[in-house]
């Protein structure tokens, strides 16, 4: 590629493409292989400038090098991305936003006064309709409030009032319909499916391949806890499918041979084998995008009782109107109360804040489906952590492998991978990646897997039961037995480590030891949590006594508790709601998707279990917990700008109408100054919270 240095300063660069044109494709096909580069730190891409700025890490002549490498055919996008960036619809309405004010200029100075006049009437009639429309229902709206402001001012032949009127009321509308689409698309993006691998069958065999390696016709395995991939038909086995995420149905849908499954729905129980009739990412996008806009749980509590205040002002402002028409026998003093009202400007500036707050949450890798939860982070006051995968490091790594029936290691492991490989959950994940660094591959030599939320793993290996999960699966629920002569070396293990058992035919075969560090960052945001308002917080999770307390004392949380199953969880969240306190969950399993339910707002950690992130109402980036600060921090700015935008849209619009009954300023002040004011309140909350 070609390209020019129009700027730079040490670890950023701005670089100019000669290239005539850069259309939506390319900028989004650059954008996406300058992400993808480990040391590429910020990336903005220009598409009607073809310029390009990158922040980087590292030395300059890699970035170069790496600009002078890359050619748009040779890169390989995901599906869907390109189809769904969001580029082209920013670019639409940033037309649309210069070709009115470029139309409002011209019309001024470029029409004659009675084609302009005529021009303006007829596009009130617009207006009119429907403020007519909405009587007709029986409903005094916003939209009457618009109908009777224009329509008075044709009929008195002030036509500039009544264009200056229109003129705003369509800016803001484009602003409020923009921000909604842009909001809504990003928030779809980030629900939409982003599964890494799926197993394909190809004959006896379940192979793990790419998404895009699958056609129309493929038969693909979705295990229990899973996304299901694509669209397509039931061939065989039996599950319970939450279709939440399209239909808004709450409990699970039971799908047996010859149902039809739909892709981004989860697979909570069983196991099924579908044949695929649909691939790629679009039908999905549209899906979530129609759920989400058709969704009212997804606006909060402010949100909604914002646009029933709008309303509901309407007649309150109206009978002002006619108020001070009978006192003041005035029709210009009555016209600025109703050049004035607070509907407007309410119903307008608390979406747009809401969105805004969730399009800033999604920069820092925050994904929230709805106001209603960002609304419940801020009131919320305990939290609650699962351990394994939240306050411990994402990625746990298995340290050794302690063999009891005298089978090579090696071995052990490898059998452990075998059945683990089917279930993501980090210490799964563990196993696996262990034996994949080690070369240890295998074909699936076990028969069918079943997997026990919160306990562990049984199958069945050349006709012997094998099973490996925790202490209390293991010893408790399966009665396995430490051979004879090990009791010793079994009650010699660390307290350092976790541990996943490996039974085989009722007898211990191998201890699993897995370091599950403690994230650096825990204490620090557990002490800034309590300085954002949450005054309980408390860790819950499967492990010992011992490791649970040691933990908790590291990390400073108020409660502790340990070897808990889902139900604990989940009952714990129920009693704290019942004693009135708002709570949030955060965790990674399935095992924790009782609790993510049951919470007012469940907090999921990205790279965990997909029914966990499905379920959850807001997903964080695995890589940094001090996210869930910064979405504490948001929650509590949205809900001061709205209240501070109430306390400002009621007192300015109070003051103006005082200043209208007053005789002080004329109809015509009082609109371009109520119409301004809500455009600039509409414009502050479209602001980052944070800076």
């Amino acid at each position: 590629m070609r390209f020019v240095i129009k700027h730079e300063i040490n670890g950023r660069i701005r670089v100019h493409l000669i290239q005539k044109t850069m259309s939506f494709q390319q900028a989004d096909t650059l954008l996406y292989y300058l992400h993808s580069k480990k040391f590429v730190t910020y990336v903005k891409v220009y598409e009607r400038t073809a310029d390009v700025t990158i922040g980087y890490v590292g030395a300059r002549s890699t970035i170069i090098a790496m600009l002078r490498q890359f050619q748009y055919e040779n890169v390989i996008v995901p599906s869907g991305v390109l189809a769904t960036s969001g580029r082209e619809l920013n670019a639409q309405y940033q037309e649309k936003l210069m070709r009115k004010v470029f139309v409002r200029i011209g019309g001024k100075f470029l029409l004659p006064p009675p084609i302009r006049t005529v021009y303006i009437v007829l596009k009130a009639g617009k207006y009119i309709f429907r403020g007519l429309k909405s009587l007709i229902h029986w409903k005094i709206e916003v939209a009457v409030l618009d109908a009777t402001a224009i329509g008075v001012s044709v009929l008195r032949n002030d036509i500039s009032t009544a264009s200056s009127i229109m003129f705003l009321l369509g800016i803001g509308e484009l602003l409020e319909e923009w921000t909604h689409k842009k909001s809504v698309d990003d928030l779809a993006r980030s629900m939409s499916l982003n599964v890494k691998r799926v197993w394909l069958v190809r004959g006896d065999q379940e192979i793990l391949v790419l998404p895009d390696q699958i056609k129309v016709n493929d038969c693909v395995v979705v295990h229990m806890g899973n996304v299901i991939p694509f669209d397509g038909v039931v061939v065989s086995g039996e599950a319970m499918v939450n279709q939440a995420s399209l239909t808004g149905e709450s409990v699970p849908i039971r799908k047996v041979e010859g149902g039809y499954v739909y892709a981004g729905t989860v697979l909570e129980e069983g196991e099924l084998t579908i044949e695929v009739k649909a691939v790629g990412n679009s039908t999905k996008f549209e899906k979530i995008v129609a759920m989400i806009e058709e969704s009212e749980k997804l606006k909060s509590k402010l949100e909604g009782k914002a646009e029933h205040l709008a309303d509901k002002l309407v007649p309150y402002t109206l009978a002002g109107t006619a108020l001070t028409y009978l006192c003041t026998r005035s029709i210009t003093k009555a016209l600025s109360v109703l050049m004035v009202d607070f509907s407007c400007a309410l119903k307008l500036a608390m979406p747009i804040a809401v969105l805004s707050a969730i399009r800033e949450a999604s920069l820092y890798d925050i994904t929230v489906k709805g106001g209603k939860y960002l609304e419940a982070v801020a009131e919320a006051t305990t939290i609650v952590f699962d351990k394994t995968g939240t306050l411990t490091k994402a990625k746990p790594t298995v340290i050794d492998v302690i063999s009891f029936n005298n089978e090579n290691e090696d071995e052990l492991l490898r059998v452990a991978a075998c059945l683990e490989e089917h279930f993501p959950h980090s210490m799964a994940k563990a196993v696996v990646d262990a034996a994949r660094k080690k070369g240890l591959e295998h074909k699936e030599m076990h028969s069918k897997v079943d997997y026990i939320v919160a306990h562990g793993i049984s199958s069945f290996i050349n006709n012997k039961k094998v099973v490996i999960g925790s202490y209390h699966f293991i010893f408790e629920d399966e009665n396995c037995k430490i051979p004879d002569g090990c009791e010793a070396k079994f009650a010699s293990l660390s307290d350092e480590y976790s541990y996943l058992y490996l039974a085989i035919e009722q007898e211990l075969a191998a201890v699993i030891c897995i370091e599950d560090p403690l994230r650096e960052e825990a204490a620090a945001v557990i002490n800034s949590l309590r300085q954002t308002g949450i005054d309980n917080v408390v860790m819950m999770t499967g492990d010992s006594e011992k490791t649970a307390k040691a933990i908790a004392r590291k990390v400073g949380v108020d409660k502790y508790y340990s070897e808990v199953l889902p139900e604990d969880k989940a009952n714990f969240i129920e009693h704290e709601k019942a004693r009135g306190r708002k709570v949030i969950m955060i965790g990674d399993g399935i095992n924790d998707s009782p609790a993510l339910s049951a919470a007012d707002v469940g907090i999921a950690i990205s790279d965990g279990a997909e029914l966990a992130r499905e379920i959850a109402d807001i997903t964080i980036a695995a890589d940094n917990l001090f996210e869930i600060v910064t979405l504490k921090l948001i929650s509590n700015g949205l809900m001061k700008r709205i209240g501070k935008n109430y306390r400002l849209i009621v007192g300015f619009n109070t003051v103006l109408i005082l200043c209208g009954v007053g005789g002080i300023i004329q109809p015509t002040t009082s609109a371009l100054l109520h119409n301004t004011s809500t455009l600039a309140i509409s414009l502050k909350s479209m602001q980052n919270l944070l800076t």
